[in-house]
C-alpha cells in the first residue's frame, strides 16, 4: 500500500513540475520586493510591446490609404492616452504607486496588442 502512495505521490509531483515547465513566463505572477515586481511586469509589458508594434505594422499594411492614416492618428493617440493615464498611477503616493503605474502600461499594452491582432490574442 505505502509504495502505491509513493507511486502516486512520485507521478503527481512529477506532473507538477512538467506543468509549470510548460507555462509560459509571462503566465506567472510577479512576487517579490517592489523592484523585483515592477521589473517582473515590465518584463511582461515588453513582451506585448513587441507584440503590439508587429500587430501594428500588420495592420497598417492590410489597410488602404485613408484607413492607414487615421490608425497611424490613433495609434498615436492611444500612445499618449495610455502614458498619460499610467502617469497618473505613477504620481500616486507610496511604493504601490510604481506597481500599479507598471501594471497600467502592462494591461492597456496587452489589451491594444489583442485588439490590434484581431482580437485573437495568438501567440
Amino acid at each position: 500500500m505505502f509504495r502505491i502512495v509513493f507511486i502516486s505521490a512520485a507521478a503527481l509531483i512529477g506532473a507538477a513540475f512538467a506543468f509549470a515547465g510548460d507555462q509560459d513566463e509571462r503566465d506567472q505572477s510577479c512576487d517579490g520586493s517592489t523592484a523585483e515586481m515592477v521589473e517582473c511586469v515590465n518584463a511582461k509589458t515588453a513582451y506585448w510591446d513587441k507584440r503590439l508594434n508587429i500587430a501594428y505594422q500588420q495592420a497598417m499594411k492590410d489597410v488602404q490609404a485613408k484607413q492607414g492614416e487615421q490608425l497611424r492618428l490613433a495609434q498615436r493617440a492611444w500612445v499618449a492616452y495610455r502614458d498619460a493615464n499610467c502617469l497618473y498611477y505613477d504620481l500616486g503616493e507610496g511604493t504601490i504607486a510604481r506597481i500599479e503605474a507598471a501594471d497600467c502600461m502592462y494591461t492597456m499594452t496587452q489589451a491594444r496588442a489583442k485588439e490590434l491582432e484581431g482580437g485573437t490574442g495568438s501567440k
